[in-house]
């Protein structure tokens, strides 16, 4: 019998904003894995970190973070070989997630490494889209309206015309990308229908409309543009 990987999606940061059962799967794992930036310390741990066990052994995964994907589909091959170990003697492991592990989450890439050798489960999580809405005060969509969402770092005439074509807007992983994100909605004459929100649910946390965003952005910040009237009238 091998053991079972378990996904398991911490939410946007604010370790309240984890499910219960996220937290009754972490509280129990004797073996937990997770991502760390180039050496650093993991955000994933430290959402988590009152809920793991003194005892419990720890795979980490050091995952570059480069416009080159070569060394960060290496990381996670030597990860899921890693994982592979435990569960192959029977263990099961709880691999650690922010936001959810299928929505941009760093998951799908163990999930598509393991997924048909092992039993894989995935427990969402609250994503940082809904997170920095609730915070901005601001509903996404409402009756047949369609939310768009685009990554940050897309080509600049792309980024134009999804805007341009669409009713709610969640741009996410802003980061250095953030004076063309401006530039685009300022010059599709949107910026009064957008906000920014950078590390939503942190102590940290900031909202602000865009025309009040601070000149660099962290890669934890998003944009929210809605068009027209506001959608709950």
């Amino acid at each position: 019998m091998t053991g079972t990987l378990y996904g398991v999606g911490l939410g946007p940061g604010d370790p309240e904003l984890i499910t219960l059962k996220a937290a009754r799967l972490i509280q129990g794992a004797t073996t937990i894995a997770y991502p760390t930036l180039a050496g650093g310390d993991s955000f994933a741990r430290a959402i988590a970190a009152d809920l793991i066990r003194d005892t419990a052994h720890e795979i980490k995964m050091d995952v570059p973070m480069t416009t080159d994907r070569a060394p960060a589909q290496a990381a996670y091959d030597q990860g899921a070989e890693n994982i592979a170990k435990t569960l192959d003697a029977g263990e099961d492991v709880v691999c650690l997630c922010e936001g959810d592990p299928f929505f941009y989450g760093s998951f799908m890439y163990l999930n598509a490494r393991l997924t048909s050798r092992y039993t894989v489960k995935v427990i969402p999580g609250v994503t940082s889209v809904t997170a920095c809405a609730a915070e901005a005060g601001r509903p996404l969509v409402a009756r047949n309206e369609r939310l768009t969402v685009l990554p940050g770092p897309m080509d600049e005439a792309e980024l134009r015309d999804r805007i341009a074509g669409a009713e709610a807007v969640a741009i996410m992983k802003v980061g250095r990308h953030l004076p063309k994100i401006r530039a685009v909605i300022d010059d599709l004459g949107l910026t009064d229908c957008a906000s920014y929100i950078e590390r939503a649910t942190l102590p940290e946390q900031v909202v602000v409309p865009l025309s009040q965003a601070p000149e660099k952005a962290p890669y934890f910040s998003m944009i929210l543009l809605t068009k027209g009237a506001d959608p709950w009238l």
